[in-house]
């Protein structure tokens, strides 16, 4: 199911800014080289994810899920002059592309990888994040928000990624252990009284969610 009509997507993305070349390289090598290249966010979802960060100007970034490097190239535009982005992967080979394109960013000396079990790797961490982006194996994105958000900065932000699941989130029966994770996790935080969160039909969906003072 196409959550955003190609039409429009298509308009989207012709008509959004492309200024930074070597990130949109990045973009493209992914896609054109990458056996699961549709695991990439958007050209248009990584432009998101600068602005976000760019207006809040982070100390600390979280990712949850590196892939090629991509969403961290990204999500670092905006970190402040000293901060920190730390960004986790499990599989060797995507973190090994990641590492080469890191080389790329002006902000390659503030990114750092960490190789492994996110859920065993964030706690070693001792950081408190004020921006922190899940895009992950969705069977454990309850177990993630439950362990990022007491490290969560007060009025920091989470933003979760394919939160509508190829639209299988919509179907009155839903099926497939993904989409029974994404749609238990999107009502998990519903349901938090110490968050507060909206979803944006960007690509797959993204939530937005933020940490009540």
């Amino acid at each position: 199911m196409d959550i955003v009509n190609p039409l429009a997507e298509a308009y989207i993305t012709k008509l959004s800014s492309i200024h930074d070349e070597a990130l949109f390289a990045v973009h493209q090598k992914t896609l054109e080289q990458h056996p699961h290249q549709h695991m990439q966010s958007s050209w248009v979802q990584g432009q998101f994810l600068t602005f976000i960060s760019e207006l809040t100007k982070p100390q600390n970034i979280l990712e949850i899920g590196t892939f090629t490097g991509y969403s961290a190239m990204c999500l670092a535009k905006g970190l402040q002059p000293n901060g920190e982005l730390h960004t986790i992967e499990l599989r060797e080979a995507d973190a090994n592309t990641a590492l080469a394109n890191f080389s790329s960013s002006p902000k390659a000396n503030q990114i750092h990888l960490h190789l492994g079990n996110a859920l065993e790797i964030i706690p070693t961490l001792n950081k408190k994040w004020d921006l922190v982006f899940i895009d992950a194996d969705k069977t454990n994105y309850i177990n993630y928000y439950d362990l990022v958000l007491p490290m969560l900065n007060n009025g920091g932000l989470i933003i979760a990624d394919n939160v509508l699941f190829h639209g299988q989130v919509l179907e009155e029966e839903i099926k497939g252990k993904n989409a029974i994770a994404i749609n238990a996790f999107n009502e998990y935080v519903a349901n938090d009284e110490k968050t507060e969160q909206i979803i944006l039909s960007v690509r797959d969906g993204l939530m937005l969610i933020k940490k009540k003072f």
